[in-house]
């Protein structure tokens, strides 16, 4: 059977409980902190998906196991004034990676910001990432602007990460 990716439905368990496990297995990951996601965050997860208004969640399925997950956020480019989809978290369970789900979960992404109009996919990457780094580039990512400037993702911490 061949994996197939669907939009999320924050009513359906399978799905919901898919969310919050793949997204604990790629918190749990060395490059991702090698933390598991707290049982508060486990908790807050869905009810916080399910309000944003600009989310766009894609799971793949192999059968009913969600098994690969794209969360995304709807955006706006203020330079293009045109939205853009921002690809904020791509994890593929450990046990299906490297059968082609995270260029159909890329792909699912790219089909909804052409539907929404938007002018780009952004997402960010650690730099030793060099898995996932080949996967964006082979989909058409490149690092920095169109003048080919590097760019670089800064964060400051508002609250204190829940352990």
């Amino acid at each position: 059977m061949s994996p197939v990716v669907v939009q999320a439905d924050l009513s359906n368990e399978t799905h919901r409980s898919g969310i919050v496990e793949l997204l604990d297995m790629y918190a749990s990951e060395p490059l991702q902190g090698g933390k598991a996601l707290s049982d508060e965050v486990r908790s807050r997860l869905i009810s916080g998906l399910a309000a944003q208004t600009n989310g766009r969640y894609f799971l793949a399925l192999e059968g009913e196991t969600p098994v690969g997950i794209a969360i995304c956020f709807v955006g706006f480019s203020t330079f293009w004034a045109l939205p853009l989809l921002n690809v904020h978290d791509l994890a593929v369970h450990r046990d299906f990676r490297g059968k082609g789900l995270g260029t159909l979960l890329l792909t699912a992404a790219e089909q909804e910001a052409v539907r929404l109009g938007c002018c780009k996919l952004t997402l960010e990457i650690q730099q030793e990432n060099f898995k996932a780094r080949r996967l964006y580039e082979r989909f058409g990512f490149g690092s920095g602007d169109p003048n080919g400037a590097e760019s670089a993702f800064m964060t400051k911490t508002l609250v204190e990460p829940i352990a």
